[in-house]
């Protein structure tokens, strides 16, 4: 591979001039600027970025750690945080942590020994354990779950959307239209996002004077596949629910086989809804109704955090919480109340 020495002997200069040219620091005739570019095309010249940052101590990279690489939904965070570095020419790294937490501590050693120069992290449990690791390390961390330390002297910061009121208000949709027998399949409860979700259903039936019907509450992991077994449990009961929330759009999609195989139809004979709002959502039959919770936002939002606190402007940052909104299509909907009088 060519260096900045070969380019140096190919036009009878000296290396420092070469390296002036190329990193555009120092002071470089234009003639013979252009004379090192030319001839560092012609021997097919890349920078050596370890070396670079070995120098500088910055590798110009994000580390982007997500439960689910096969989850859409990352797809819209990262867009909305490559929106906001892609221009300042820093490159997202991601990292599938398989909802494992050996995997979320292999990430968090992995910056802090200096392959990037920050990290956003998603987590669906939070614990003592990855927090401990986090607060250990010396780069910047944005998370996207709200957690806070009883000792108060975290050394990250966060962004989050309050889906324990997203939850909340799909449920209360379907109160709304009278109904009682309401199931809901959400992540692990002890987990952190698995047992915040589940307390917005609970709350939100309380709230209604309504209680939980024996067989009603389903435990899985946030895929399709596990959506799908915990809708086959649920509608294997003697009863039936008349509407299903599940926590996200993925285990929605499982209901919809489930239901499809129990010869069940959504939204005749019971109604539906999802979370996340997946672009997907808008386009199968019947189109879900899903909790949106502004996934390109929070990438945004993360990104700009992190870029804050990598330019040592700590004072400039709080931590963000934003607002679901329930985007109501036709799943969720009952058939005969909501057609239009004759």
């Amino acid at each position: 591979m060519a260096t900045i020495y070969h380019i140096a002997e190919k036009l009878g200069i000296s290396p420092s001039t070469v390296s002036r040219a190329l990193s555009g620091r120092g002071y470089c005739k234009e003639e013979t600027r252009q004379r090192i570019l030319q001839a560092a095309s012609e021997l097919d010249y890349a920078p050596d970025h370890s070396a670079k940052m070995l120098k500088t101590r910055v590798s110009n990279k994000i580390l982007f750690a997500v439960p689910d690489i096969c989850n859409p939904f990352y797809f819209d965070m990262i867009r909305g945080i490559n929106s906001l570095i892609e221009p300042l020419g820093y490159l997202l790294i991601l990292m599938d942590t398989k909802n494992r937490l050996d995997e979320e501590l292999r990430a968090i050693q992995t910056l802090r020994e200096k392959y990037a120069d920050g990290m956003i992290m998603v987590s669906f449990h939070f614990c003592d354990e990855n927090i401990a690791a986090i607060n250990r390390v010396d780069a910047p961390i944005i998370l996207t779950n709200r957690y806070e330390s009883p000792s108060g002297d975290d050394r990250f910061r966060y962004v989050f959307v309050d889906t324990y009121q997203g939850i909340k208000e799909a449920v209360r949709h379907f109160i709304g239209q009278g109904l009682e027998r309401i199931a809901y399949i959400g992540g692990p409860l002890l987990e952190q996002t698995g047992h915040e979700r589940y307390c917005g259903y609970r709350d939100a039936l309380q709230e209604a004077g309504l209680k939980e019907s024996p067989g009603m509450v389903q435990e899985a992991d946030f895929t399709e596949t596990g959506g799908y077994l915990a809708g086959k449990e649920i509608l294997s009961g003697a009863v039936l629910p008349q509407a299903i929330v599940a926590a996200n759009d993925l285990m929605a999609f499982g209901v919809l086989k489930a239901c499809e195989e129990r010869g069940l139809r959504v939204p005749d004979d019971l109604l539906l809804s999802g979370m996340d709002d997946l672009s997907v959502c808008d386009r199968i039959s019947p189109k879900l109704t899903s909790v949106s919770l502004q996934a390109e936002e929070i990438g945004r939002a993360a990104a700009e955090m992190l870029l804050l606190r990598m330019q040592d402007r700590e004072q400039e940052i709080s931590n963000v919480r934003l607002l679901p909104r329930l985007i109501v299509r036709e799943s969720s909907l009952n058939p005969i109340k909501s057609a239009p009088s004759i």
